[in-house]
């Protein structure tokens, strides 16, 4: 899908700085920046307070504004629009929630999670990671560090590795399985 009108009319509202553009782009997204915040929590955080959450909000809608709009300015549109704001949001709520303390960042004792396709390991040992990555076949490997280090979309794998985008689920699926077979 490629840029709307709305969007793009929108987006150059924004960089022009004109007084109602930031308010109307927060009503237009924040329903799904909140979405990837809950979803990067849920997956991280073994408990997030409605604080922490809006914290991350917050680090997200003020990267975004950062630099005069750098982050606005840098999209293509290339795809939609909400597909790079999910991408960013994502990568910007990972990254805050990984800030926090250690202890909380993670939602389970395991090094690895086990989890579905759409979900990231939470890693409390990167060697280890590394290691076992090491021991697995070369696209598999590759596959699990764009999605699961590097926060790739499968659409961004499927291109990066020459493999239908259908593929990828399923080629996770079975790296992921591998690599609990390793680590046993």
């Amino acid at each position: 899908m490629v840029l709307s009108d709305s969007d793009r009319t929108l987006i150059q509202r924004c960089l022009e700085g004109h007084q109602d553009a930031w308010a109307e782009f927060i009503n237009r997204y924040l329903g799904l920046i909140t979405h990837v915040v809950n979803t990067a929590a849920q997956l991280h955080l073994a408990a997030c307070s409605r604080q922490t959450r809006d914290d991350v909000i917050s680090e997200i809608l003020l990267s975004l504004v950062d630099k005069d709009y750098a982050l606005l300015r840098r999209f293509r549109g290339q795809s939609s629009f909400g597909t790079y704001l999910t991408v960013i949001a994502r990568r910007i709520a990972v990254r805050t929630i990984m800030k926090l303390d250690p202890a909380v960042a993670t939602n389970s004792d395991s090094p690895l999670l086990e989890r579905d396709s759409t979900e990231v390991f939470a890693i409390e040992d990167h060697e280890l990671v590394h290691a076992l990555l090491d021991k697995m076949p070369g696209e598999e490997a590759t596959a699990i560090r764009l999605f699961h280090l590097e926060h790739r979309s499968y659409q961004d794998i499927g291109s990066h590795m020459g493999i239908p985008e259908n593929s990828v689920g399923p080629l996770l699926s079975r790296a992921r399985q591998r690599m609990r077979s390793l680590q046993e």
